[in-house]
């Protein structure tokens, strides 16, 4: 799920439903002031998770316009002669939506096996005939990161928007407090953005797989064409130690955007954060 207005560059590319807004919330712990990460692994893997993106405005309900898969392969690959982690993401549009406004989207990261940090970020999309190919290569000994187009200038920590996603799964914020404010970094179309995240405690949020325990961020954007408000996007993930998102739920102008978890599978832990699982209708 991909909402392009975190600044006014990013302004003019398509307001769409793709993967990157699960990710791009979730990447916002990343920073130079979150360097140290637990040793303890969130992930493992085989570990698949699947979203479904939605439209929910009053009268129409809930209005289905794709689903998300990210997948952490069994891949070993070497990069560097160091075994690295090889996720993909997948996102598509569904329903009616595919036929008005076709998304074909699939991003893929490998990273390190023990820091975390990208090798390769490889970016596929075609949303609504707009389409991107890119490759990006990391360079943390010149601190560069190589795409197609350019060379951009990283910090220690940057990330991609994948392995940022895993990266943030394993950063210890025990001591962390209700309306915490913390400044982000990422990579992400040839440039580095920061924004600003708030933690906002502990809720009880329900889907339908059930009811779960999540910790509340809001992620700032810059206003203007959809949003009014500078906090408008809410994420909810788990409270426990597999930290997956449940939910993700952005303000527009009319209703919201949604998107929601509905399938997980080979986590490395119990999820221990769901209080309740809804049986399936017959």
């Amino acid at each position: 799920m991909y909402i392009c207005l975190l600044n006014n560059k990013m302004m003019h590319k398509p307001y769409t439903i793709t993967i990157l807004l699960i990710f791009l919330l979730f990447s916002t712990f990343i920073n130079d002031g979150f360097s140290q990460a637990t040793n303890e692994k969130a992930f493992q893997r085989g570990e698949t998770l699947k979203y479904w993106a939605y439209y929910d405005a009053p009268l129409l309900g809930k209005v289905y316009a794709g689903k998300a898969t990210l997948e952490l392969t069994k891949d070993k690959d070497k990069f560097g002669g160091e075994t690295s982690y090889h996720a993909k993401g997948i996102g598509r549009s569904t329903g009616a939506f595919d036929f008005f406004f076709k998304v074909r989207d699939r991003f893929e990261s490998w990273f390190n096996e023990e820091t975390l940090r990208p090798y390769r970020f490889v970016r596929r999309t075609n949303e609504g005939g707009y389409k991107v190919e890119d490759d990006v290569d990391f360079d943390y000994i010149n601190m560069i990161a190589r795409s197609r187009q350019k060379e951009v200038k990283i910090g220690l920590n940057t990330q991609d928007m994948i392995s940022a996603f895993y990266f943030a799964r394993t950063i210890n914020i025990d001591s962390i407090e209700i309306e915490d404010a913390f400044p982000i970094d990422f990579y992400l179309d040839d440039s580095v953005y920061t924004s600003v995240i708030i933690y906002k405690g502990i809720e009880i949020v329900e889907t339908d797989l059930g009811k779960f325990r999540c910790m509340k961020f809001m992620p700032m954007v810059v206003t203007g064409e959809v949003f009014d408000n500078p906090y408008p996007m809410s994420l909810w993930i788990t409270d426990d130690r597999n930290r997956i998102p449940v939910l993700v739920k952005s303000e527009v102008i009319v209703g919201s955007v949604k998107g929601e978890l509905f399938e997980f599978k080979n986590l490395q832990y119990p999820m221990d954060a769901q209080l309740n699982r809804k049986e399936k209708k017959e």
